[in-house]
């Protein structure tokens, strides 16, 4: 499937695969507006793999993900215009709150599949740090993109494509699974000019710090 295909295929069954190179390339130059036909197009596709599977399903699809929360935004809006600013700031703010719930219940579906596709590996995602703000936020959202693409390509049995971003540029991307602290810590985890780095010893950098003060 080329690149253009990619981009414009709707939601498939199983999935398609659609690596966080393809998602970052389509979505800045459009200001974020293929994410959102990625939003749709991931959140329904997985919407029917548990309709198939077993007819319990745990998300909305990509109907009932993004609608309301486009109406509530656009309500808050024309609230805002009209003079209501008190219904216009709870609608923005519902919208919000239904968004994230969204997003944090994406990354708890992406882990299960991972770790049922893959038998012993550990959950790629910290479903919380959708809570936490940018840049941290978009840490665990490249890697939901990353993971998800990965198993879907597992189940249509196709060779998982080497990533520029998530295996070149970005190594935090398609890392194990690892903790704040360990991010931070961690320098071989940013770039890829820091993939070489030594890990910071904090213990050190406090003993030189009370050693400089007591100077």
């Amino acid at each position: 499937m080329t690149f253009l295909e990619k981009l414009t295929t709707p939601p498939q069954y199983p999935g398609l695969p659609r690596p966080v190179s393809l998602t970052i390339l389509a979505s800045v130059p459009t200001a974020l507006g293929w994410y959102g036909f990625y939003k749709f197009s991931v959140e329904e596709e997985l919407f029917q793999d548990e309709l198939r599977r077993g007819g319990r399903v745990t998300g909305c699809g990509g109907y009932g993900t993004l609608l309301p929360f486009v109406f509530l935004f656009l309500f808050g809006g024309l609230f805002n215009v009209l003079g209501a600013e008190d219904l216009s700031s709870q609608c923005l703010r519902y919208g919000g709150i239904w968004i994230l719930g969204g997003q944090i219940n994406l990354y708890r579906r992406v882990n299960e599949l991972y770790t049922e596709k893959f038998i012993g590996s550990e959950p790629p995602l910290h479903e919380w740090w959708a809570l936490l703000p940018p840049p941290l936020d978009v840490v665990v959202g490249l890697r939901q993109v990353h993971f998800l693409s990965k198993y879907w390509a597992a189940v249509r049995g196709e060779e998982v494509e080497k990533d520029f971003f998530a295996d070149g540029l970005f190594p935090f991307i398609s890392s194990e699974r690892f903790t704040l602290l360990e991010f931070v810590q961690q320098p071989k985890r940013w770039f890829w000019f820091t993939s070489d780095a030594k890990d910071f010893d904090f213990d050190k950098i406090k003993r030189d710090v009370k050693d400089a003060i007591g100077k």
